[in-house]
């Protein structure tokens, strides 16, 4: 499959979203996850165990020290690109597919928050941004069921931006565990206070998206 092929289905699976139009660091990892996704289609992985192995790496990011937990939410961001690639690339995109895929993130997000309340991160604050991302999702899940035809607006609190906002805070968790572990407390709570605000942020964005492409 083509780059032009590839970026066409892409589009397809992403509310019509070209990534051909896209900036040059989200075109530069769409087109790193299009040639690791032939790479494993040619080794004849299959989509779902690339899910799997992103979903097993999210689990064990609160066991782990923090900055080896930054490491595991980085190679799990890159299997959660790669399994929707091997699935374009080798024609085995379904819908089934696509919901244990959006499954598989949200439970992701779950542990990368969890990291965060053990570290010390109040209880109540890595349930309200979870609550914040997962809104996130269903309202444009249910936009889409409504009739909206593509993805709306490209908000502040998309996933990319909740895993930037996960490793960093877990390398900032780390440094605080090596220079003064007391810190490791307040840390993860600025860590997960912007993952809420960003993710309001995000959501009213959306709102606003959906209202406009909704209203009769």
């Amino acid at each position: 499959m083509t780059w032009e092929q590839y970026a066409t289905a892409w589009s397809a699976l992403h509310g019509g979203f070209d990534p051909r139009s896209a900036s040059p660091l989200v075109r530069g990892w769409i087109r790193l996850a299009y040639r690791g996704g032939g790479l494993l289609a040619a080794m004849r992985i299959g989509p779902t165990a690339v899910t799997v192995v992103g979903l097993l790496l999210c689990a064990a990011v609160p066991f782990v020290p923090p900055l080896a937990g930054a490491l595991l939410v980085l190679l799990a961001s890159a299997a959660d690109a790669l399994d929707g690639a091997v699935a374009v690339v080798a024609g085995r995109t379904t819908r089934l597919g696509f919901v244990y895929d959006s499954l598989a993130d949200r439970l992701g997000e779950l542990a990368w928050l969890a990291a965060f309340w053990v570290a010390g991160a109040p209880g109540w604050t890595v349930v309200a941004a979870l609550v914040v991302s997962w809104l996130h999702e269903y309202l444009r899940a249910r936009a889409t069921a409504g009739g909206m035809t593509d993805v709306g607006v490209i908000t502040v609190g998309e996933r990319p931006t909740r895993v930037s906002l996960a490793v960093t805070g877990l390398l900032v968790l780390g440094a605080a565990n090596l220079i003064k572990p007391e810190w490791t407390a307040a840390a993860s709570t600025v860590a997960v206070s912007l993952w809420i605000t960003l993710g309001a942020v995000g959501l009213a964005q959306l709102l606003a998206a959906v209202r406009r492409a909704l209203i009769d």
